[in-house]
């Protein structure tokens, strides 16, 4: 019966006129003789080897699609379970089909998997979809050759999805919600012109330096809370000024935070508040008059309505619809006239209850290239502030740049200096230092 099933293999021994037999010895050692290793403590693990294209069987009880394939087509052979046949055919290669071996396990465990799903179908936990549609995890462990770092690692940020918890050299990675950097800038501008110029006119120099801190927090569920503090200083020379040889163009410090908890899809209900004044005193041209000074004028709003935030991979884009508003504009030095700002005379407080309209819009055209800009439209219906801010910056290298920045303010809520015009502007385009982190 088996004779049409032999394989003779053949093995030279130590004399060339005597051979290693049969295929009955060869399959013996395969599938029985293994087991004597087992029973063997002095068996080296090397010996012990076991085969994962048995995994079907042994991971939580999962429907599969390839036993019903198998049995659902034409050339399906039947098997019996309990005659010496169906021993030969799954020992043996009879079958050119299934000459391999990984070919006969895969038919062997389609064979137990189809009895299993029509005796026991209610023990299935899990379809073959169900696990292609998961997703595969990862658990990245990296080692750290020491505990040293150099100084600018101190200042580079974490990612947002984990933060670093260090444990006898290994690193662990857990979720961090919150997300930190900054960037900050110094431009320059020039102008000179010698003494003798045939057509005049006066050298001028002009410094911008800026830094913006942040920090964010966003759980990717419900809650996001953004933390910004905004400062801008700028000089320009004045020659022509008997009295200052340099004056201040550019004062801000602005500090805000806006708190949302989302109400559904990518709207949220949004609480916010900003503080804004300036730094260092600042004149007017040849005069000794302070136009402004620190917390003079200090600004202070706090907006509750909803926040609509859409991010993309190149551009980000926040509109903050706020139908209650309240402001608070405050005096602290006594040489700054209050009236110039809007208050009553000998006053020093004022409050007042409006609407506010916020957008901010960031886009990175190409990666040298960046652009910024802010709206911020406060109104208490009596009168209307409004500041448009844009940034423009050319990054050159990591460390050089150049800067277009542009600010147009609206206020009549106090008289223009010069004319009856309420609309200002002004504008700087520099080159310098840059970094961001």
């Amino acid at each position: 019966f088996f004779k049409k099933y032999w394989i003779l293999k053949l093995k030279a021994g130590k004399s060339k006129e005597k051979y290693a037999l049969d295929t009955v010895s060869i399959l013996y050692d395969k599938y029985i003789g293994v087991l004597e290793y087992l029973n063997d403590p002095s068996t080296p693990e090397r010996y012990l080897v076991s085969n994962p294209d048995y995994y079907r069987m042994f991971v939580p009880f999962t429907y599969y699609y390839a036993p019903m394939d198998r049995y659902s087509k034409i050339n399906w052979k039947f098997q019996y379970p309990d005659t010496l046949l169906s021993m030969a055919q799954k020992m043996l290669p009879i079958d050119t089909l299934a000459f391999t071996s990984k070919q006969r396990i895969n038919a062997s465990v389609d064979n137990a998997l189809i009895a299993a799903y029509v005796t026991y179908p209610q023990l299935i936990v899990w379809t073959e979809d169900d696990i292609q549609s998961k997703q595969v995890f990862q658990d990245n462990i990296e080692e750290e050759a020491s505990d040293k770092k150099s100084i600018l690692e101190l200042f580079v940020s974490e990612p947002m999805k984990h933060v670093r918890k260090k444990s006898k050299g290994v690193v662990i990675r857990k979720p961090n919600w919150w997300v930190t950097g900054g960037n900050g800038s110094l431009q320059f501008t020039q102008n000179h012109f010698s003494d003798n110029w045939y057509k005049g006119g006066a050298s001028t120099h002009s410094l911008l330096a800026t830094l913006q801190l942040l920090a964010n927090y966003n759980d990717r569920e419900k809650v996001q809370w953004e933390n910004l503090l905004d400062m801008k200083l700028g000089f320009v020379s004045s020659p022509s000024d008997e009295y200052h040889k340099y004056l201040v163009n550019n004062d801000q410090l602005r500090i805000y935070s806006k708190l949302g908890l989302q109400a559904v899809a990518k709207w949220y209900y949004t609480i916010s508040t900003e503080l804004k004044t300036q730094i260092l005193n600042s004149y007017g041209k040849n005069s000794m008059d302070l136009k402004a000074a620190f917390l003079a004028p200090f600004d202070w709003s706090t907006s509750l309505g909803m926040d609509y935030k859409l991010e993309k991979s190149k551009y980000k884009l926040s509109v903050f619809l706020a139908p209650l508003t309240h402001t608070m504009r405050y005096i602290g030095n006594k040489k700054v006239s209050e009236t110039s700002y809007g208050l009553d005379e000998g006053s020093r407080v004022k409050h007042n209850f409006g609407s506010q309209v916020q957008t901010n819009f960031s886009w990175t055209i190409i990666p040298s290239i960046k652009f910024a800009t802010r709206l911020d439209y406060l109104t208490i219906y009596r009168w209307v502030r409004a500041e448009w801010e844009t940034n423009i910056d050319f990054i050159l290298t990591r460390f050089l740049s150049a800067k277009l920045y542009v600010l147009a303010r609206f206020d009549d809520s106090t008289k223009p200096t010069v004319g009856d015009n309420y609309l200002q502007a002004t504008e700087t385009l520099g080159f310098g230092f840059s970094y961001s982190w």
